[in-house]
């Protein structure tokens, strides 16, 4: 599903050249669910933004679903993102004047599908969340786990083939970040396949795939055994 081969991505501050990532070979198959670690500076957050179709690598290949990606346009990019894949982030990044119902909805207003099919998805979607008593309750007037499963929620809006989540139990208690972790692990049991970028080693071990990330490099790839 994703394959990255010898993917480089530079930046230029100043005179200087920042090698954010060097050489990354990963491919991840349909229905894995990967944490990608490593120590802030590692190229982590530059590796999801790729991934993502956030950002463009420098050199080498990035190939999702059979599709080489690498020299696509910005709206090329945006489609694949709108329809590929859901994100779940740290801070939620949830629109604070619009209901749970609302937020929701908005990647399906870019998708084009109708206003009923809009409203209908999304109260299925938090229902799935456990937050079919919320639909019209406002950011501000939820908790932080529940707005967290608001954007799960959100992040399957298109029904995307891809979660690719950052850091989502960052801004939360412990146990909130357990029910959080657990409808990820349930959404890659539904056969989603599930990328979290995490600095958390607990975090990392709820996932069935480790890779570690050293000075944009990859130092290790580890499949647990004993995953459940």
């Amino acid at each position: 599903m994703i394959k990255l081969e010898n993917v480089t991505k530079k930046y230029v501050m100043g005179d200087n050249i920042v090698m954010a990532l060097n050489g990354i070979d990963i491919h991840i198959n349909e229905g894995e669910f990967v944490a990608i670690v490593g120590p802030s500076g590692s190229g982590k957050s530059t590796l999801m933004n790729i991934i993502g179709c956030l950002d463009v690598v420098t050199g080498g290949y990035y190939e999702l679903n059979q599709i080489p990606i690498q020299d696509y346009d910005k709206d090329e990019l945006a489609d694949i993102r709108n329809q590929q894949i859901g994100f779940v982030f740290q801070q939620f990044n949830l629109l604070n004047n619009f209901s749970a119902l609302e937020n929701v909805m908005m990647p399906m207003t870019y998708a084009k599908v109708s206003k009923k099919e809009r409203e209908e998805r999304a109260h299925t979607l938090l229902s799935l969340v456990g937050l079919s008593d919320r639909t019209e309750h406002k950011p501000t007037e939820l908790s932080g786990g529940q707005q967290q499963r608001v954007s799960i929620a959100r992040a399957l809006a298109n029904n995307p083939a891809i979660i690719l989540a950052d850091e989502p139990t960052g801004a939360l208690d412990s146990t909130t970040g357990i029910e959080v972790l657990n409808q990820l692990k349930k959404l890659n049991q539904d056969g989603k396949t599930v990328i979290i970028i995490t600095h958390d080693p607990d975090v990392a071990q709820t996932t069935n795939r480790v890779i570690t990330l050293k000075d944009g490099c990859v130092v290790s790839d580890e499949r647990r055994q004993d995953y459940d």
